[in-house]
């Protein structure tokens, strides 16, 4: 089983657990809110990838109503809770990896914490494939977790010692590199705290970025 299967499985297993523990985005309002207002179309398509029980969609369908979304997701039991909270968006079976299979432009795309579970060379593929899928003044969401260290990125246990998944941590200059090599423009960038259970912190970063 490798690194992806392993980290599908988990989610899948703790599909409900992680929505009562994640449903709320609220730490991640600002930049969601700047990614809303880069769009002024407003019956604007936005693919999200790795959209999990929905919990930015949610957010994101609160403030833009009129946005068309269709969230994509590894994890079944993912992808049948978003459809129970977000009925009045699309979803479907698809790895984040496969976004010109769908053979569409977008005028925006999500990508919250998919990047954990990719590598560098996945990430940079990922966003010359979102460049690629975007209409033009298209806009890129963010968000990942950063670690400055090279050697952080490995198979790490969940706060209760459940499960096992391999976490890439990413570094915010080589992101920030790999998004302008592949076209884009860093229309915003940001730190942000978050809490674990544990008493430690983690390192959030948030980029928005937009294509010419």
């Amino acid at each position: 089983m490798d690194k992806t299967e392993i980290a599908v499985n988990i989610f899948n297993t703790c599909a409900r657990e992680y929505q009562d523990r994640f449903m709320e985005v609220d730490l991640y309002h600002n930049a969601l809110d700047i990614f809303c207002n880069t769009i002024a179309k407003q019956n604007a398509e936005i693919l999200e990838l790795a959209c999990g029980p929905g919990n930015i969609t949610q957010y994101v369908l609160q403030e833009r109503p009129g946005f068309k979304i269709l969230g994509t997701d590894l994890a079944p039991n993912m992808i049948e809770l978003a459809k129970t909270n977000n009925p009045s968006a699309g979803f479907q079976l698809m790895d984040c990896r496969d976004i010109l299979s769908l053979h569409k432009k977008y005028d925006g795309i999500i990508c919250g914490f998919a990047l954990p579970y990719l590598s560098k060379t996945a990430a940079g593929k990922l966003f010359a494939d979102a460049f690629e899928a975007l209409h033009p003044n298209g806009t890129l969401y963010i968000s990942t977790m950063e670690e400055t260290q090279d050697n952080k990125s490995g198979f790490k246990n969940s706060s209760d010692g459940q499960y096992r998944a391999y976490v890439y941590y990413h570094k915010a200059d080589h992101l920030i590199r790999s998004l302008e090599k592949n076209g884009f423009n860093i229309l915003y960038f940001h730190r942000q705290d978050y809490p674990a259970t544990d008493g430690t912190k983690t390192v959030d970063l948030l980029i928005i970025a937009q294509k010419p």
